[in-house]
């Protein structure tokens, strides 16, 4: 800012000098000039006129009337074209006019100083611009080493500009409940203070991304009403070494200077993480002072500080002991993937802001979303207001929410793609495979629908409907997921007598199955109770072997046979049924599209009666399809994961 004053100043003080104007009082007609000048009138001093560059200039005799009093007289001039023949004729009159003249070129003096130093002025003040533009982004400002340059970078919010409070925040009804005591704290500290108890000096917010982490941190400052310090830890290491641990300083120097606040450290990994490990370079040293200046001011805090740290992360695994040990992050939260309930209160909350028609039930919205974060549910709930605006409905229907669903989760529907008859019959038999083997296989999860329109990298898929969340893996859920997924690849090759990658995901997923239900969870009688999956974290680059040849000789054989008898009772249920596949294939031809609804009528012989895609093009609308009776609710276990290529079923990663 000063090198800014000093630049501007210069520019402006040069510029004066360089047009000055000429000094004295100007007679704007050579006639009323003429008379002044005339020697028989005897007005000017020692009848002497000068010209000098483009003006005629004399000195007025003292005590003139019209002009102010001086000892020496007051100058008057009349100016002149530079014109040198302009110059010419104006000389001859005064010559004419019998006065004594003297003509010369009068420059300032202080121009005449300054000229041949402009261009070295000029350099000089550019130079020290860009030098201490430089030096300040260097850290060599004022105010030390570092000067602002080891300033913390965090935003500051208020009740004023946070009106985010606990019913924004849903979902997470047990992480609100363990955060709660900080909101007390900080609005009644004296309440804890007077049977001795210490508010945790932190918490830890742990869990996927997506889950409502910053939020909830937002939260708890909006019901606190206290000062939010926010900043992430990408935000504290830089290039220099002892930037970060400025920074951190100055952070809690703020915060200790308007205590009671909350300090947020989002993504805390990236300076949090486990020290001594991988090679040692500049950026790792900078990281590791980054982690000693926060461990060593969390641990600065007075029994009288209402200070509360709140760090978010989605990899507590990597995290430094020395940070999560009571005393520092004395609370671990959890903020996971909610659960259906969960998911039905989010989306009360995002319901709010939209539009919703009165045929909408989000309660089996929230079945159909399994493994949602609640920023896909808000994501959800957007992308299907920006869908019914788009066809111009006056509110947000079902079918707009399944969508946006879909898309959100599995991609853009791709129906202007061009598809050979052939690889589009062999899609139809492979979705209608699985659909038929989803209905009939027990303890596998409810169809939703099955289609064959293109959406992302899939063909066509088959979707569930899940009854309830599943937090466990039951074998009888497993092995009929591994049927399911077996039936795509049987029904197409049974039409075309041929297979395409196709099966691809599903023969992905069936060997994941059957290689986690081996060698992580004990459900091979052959190789029993033990765990053969072996250490694996994140910081290693490969999973350690724990076992002889002759055992993985074993695990590649079980391997083979749950995949092999997945599949002969797969191939089995669909020669079994492959009336009802046919059927199911050729209206997806048809339709392309088939609910539930559709199928039950399907399998239980009915004839389908609905309009086809080239009718609903024409303007035509699909009949109301009476309801089907409820299925059986399935066996525990088992957890719904993501889409393959032939349906929606359990991730077991």
């Amino acid at each position: 800012m000063v090198t800014w004053v000093i630049f501007i100043g210069a520019l402006l003080l040069l510029f004066m000098l360089l047009n000055q104007g000429p000094s004295g009082r100007r007679i704007d007609k050579w006639s009323a000039f003429e008379t002044w000048i005339d020697p028989a009138a005897q007005k000017i001093v020692d009848n002497k006129v000068t010209i000098e560059n483009n003006r005629i200039s004399a000195v007025v005799k003292p005590g003139e009337p019209g002009f102010p009093a001086s000892k020496d007289g007051t100058r008057i001039y009349f100016a002149i074209d530079p014109d040198p023949r302009t110059r010419a004729d104006y000389r001859e009159k005064v010559i004419s006019l019998g006065v004594d003249f003297e003509e010369r070129i009068q420059r300032s003096f202080w121009l005449e100083l300054l000229t041949p130093l402009i261009p070295i002025l000029l350099l000089f003040a550019i130079i020290w611009f860009f030098i201490a533009r430089s030096m300040r982004s260097a850290g060599g400002g004022p105010g030390g080493m570092l000067g602002s340059f080891g300033k913390s970078r965090h935003r500051v919010s208020s009740k004023a500009t946070i009106n985010i409070t606990f019913a924004d925040v849903a979902g997470v009804d047990e992480a609100k409940d363990e955060v709660q005591e900080i909101v007390e704290f900080l609005k009644n500290p004296s309440k804890f203070q007077r049977l001795g108890g210490r508010i945790p000096r932190g918490v830890l917010l742990v869990g996927p991304p997506g889950c409502g982490k910053t939020l909830l941190a937002k939260a708890i400052a909006g019901e606190a009403d206290v000062p939010f310090f926010s900043i992430s830890g990408s935000d504290f290491v830089e290039m220099f070494v002892g930037v970060g641990a400025s920074r951190v300083r100055d952070l809690f120097k703020q915060a200790k200077e308007n205590s009671p606040c909350i300090i947020f450290l989002d993504e805390i990994d990236a300076v949090g993480r486990r020290r001594g490990g991988g090679f040692t370079t500049g950026g790792h040293d900078e990281r590791e002072q980054t982690l000693n200046a926060i461990l060593v001011e969390m641990d600065g805090f007075e029994a009288s500080d209402q200070i509360i740290v709140i760090a978010a992360t989605n990899r507590a695994d990597v995290l430094d002991p020395a940070l999560t040990r009571p005393g520092r992050f004395d609370r671990q939260v959890d903020v996971t993937l909610p659960d259906v309930v969960g998911r039905r209160q989010i989306l009360d909350v995002h319901a709010r802001k939209v539009k919703l028609a009165p045929e909408v039930d989000l309660d089996i919205v929230a079945r159909g979303t399994p493994m949602f974060s609640g920023a896909e549910l808000a994501a959800l709930m957007n992308e299907a207001a920006i869908i019914a605006t788009m066809a111009g409905k006056d509110a947000i229907q079902t079918a707009d929410l399944e969508e946006a669903r879909d898309k959100i989760r599995y991609g853009r529907a791709r129906k202007s793609r061009r598809i050979e008859e052939e690889e589009r019959v062999a899609t139809a038999y492979h979705e209608a495979g699985h659909a038929v083997l989803q209905m009939i296989v027990p303890h596998a999860d409810p169809l939703h629908k099955v289609t064959i329109i293109p959406r992302g990298q899939a063909m066509g898929a088959t979707f569930s409907l899940p009854e309830k969340d599943r937090y466990g893996y039951g074998r009888r859920y497993l092995a009929a997921s591994m049927r399911v997924l077996c039936g795509g690849r049987i029904a197409e090759e049974r039409k075309t007598g041929d297979v395409s990658s196709g099966a691809a995901m599903d023969i992905r997923m069936a060997t994941a199955y059957a290689r986690h239900m081996i060698l992580e969870w004990g459900m091979s009688d052959r190789l029993g109770f033990v765990n053969y999956a072996g250490t694996e974290t994140r910081e290693s680059l490969m999973s350690e072997r724990e076992y002889s040849d002759t055992t993985a000789q074993v695990i590649d054989e079980e391997v083979r046979r749950m995949i092999d008898e997945a599949y002969a009772e797969a191939a089995s249920l669909i020669d079994a049924n492959w009336s009802r596949v046919v059927e199911i294939a050729e209206a997806l031809l048809r339709f392309e599209t088939l609910q539930r609804a559709d199928v039950e009528r399907i399998m239980r012989g009915e004839k389908l009666v609905q309009p086809t895609v080239a009718d609903l093009l024409r303007g035509g609308s699909r009949p109301a399809v009476p309801p089907s009776p409820p299925r059986p609710a399935p066996a525990p276990g088992g957890t719904p994961g993501e889409e393959g290529q032939g349906g929606l079923l359990p991730n077991p990663a």
